[in-house]
């Protein structure tokens, strides 16, 4: 039986469901820089504190580099339309699959947090049958551009009607865990290929990957910080 420090979601980033998502991204976005006639900004994509900048940034750094405005409704959904297709055959990382089933099993709510385009996240659910496991999803278009970071994590549990200090985040880069903390989640680290050189220093557990995991074990220990927290 829980105590009063009661764990009731896990809420997952999209890029730590798949092993790639951030490198499709990336590699997504590198061809449209290169289809306007221009080069991405690999440097500053590597060296920011979360590799996955918002994509509005990355369309107002695109508009800077050619000197005027894009369609960025038309360049967000080719991106996402490409990152689709760069992770059609995508598996997601080892003991992810079963992790999500565990939780769902012993009744926690499921959501996910993303910067990218519900497209992208409804097309990867569906090729891999996990829709059914995830009551809510919060995508950076759902929400105005004022309500980025933190809120997206105060809209997307409001959704499953639990509160942030009743919910767990599964993320894979400092960006994101900034954004959940700040929002008061529990925060479990799961680096991808892209963030694994990345520090990881504000979540509250790092983990390699989820397959040596369950979820009993991560909610008795977020369960346990927060009963000893004043």
């Amino acid at each position: 039986m829980r105590g009063e420090a009661e764990i009731r979601a896990l809420v997952f980033d999209f890029d730590s469901l798949s092993l790639n998502a951030e490198a499709a991204e990336q590699q997504a976005w590198r061809e449209t820089y290169l289809a306007h006639g221009t080069l991405f900004p690999e440097e500053e994509w590597l060296g920011n504190e979360s590799p996955a900048e918002p994509e509005s940034d990355l369309c107002r750094q695109l508009e800077r580099q050619l000197g005027g405005r894009v369609n960025q409704e038309r360049v967000l959904g080719e991106v996402a339309h490409r990152k689709s297709e760069l992770l059609a055959s995508e598996t997601p990382p080892s003991g992810m699959i079963d992790f999500i089933e565990r939780a769902a099993e012993i009744g926690m709510q499921l959501g996910i947090a993303s910067d990218g385009q519900r497209q992208a996240v409804s097309a990867w659910l569906a090729r891999l049958g996990l829709g059914k496991y995830f009551s809510a999803v919060r995508c950076a278009a759902d929400l105005s551009e004022t309500q980025a970071g933190p809120r997206i994590y105060f809209s997307l549990c409001e959704a499953m009607n639990v509160a942030p200090t009743e919910s767990i985040a599964i993320q894979s880069s400092p960006g994101g865990l900034q954004s959940a903390k700040g929002a008061g989640l529990y925060c479990i680290a799961v680096p991808n290929r892209v963030t694994g050189s990345v520090s990881m220093d504000r979540a509250d557990l790092v983990l390699l990957s989820l397959e040596n995991t369950t979820p009993d074990e991560v909610i008795e220990r977020a369960r346990l910080k927060r009963a000893a927290t004043p």
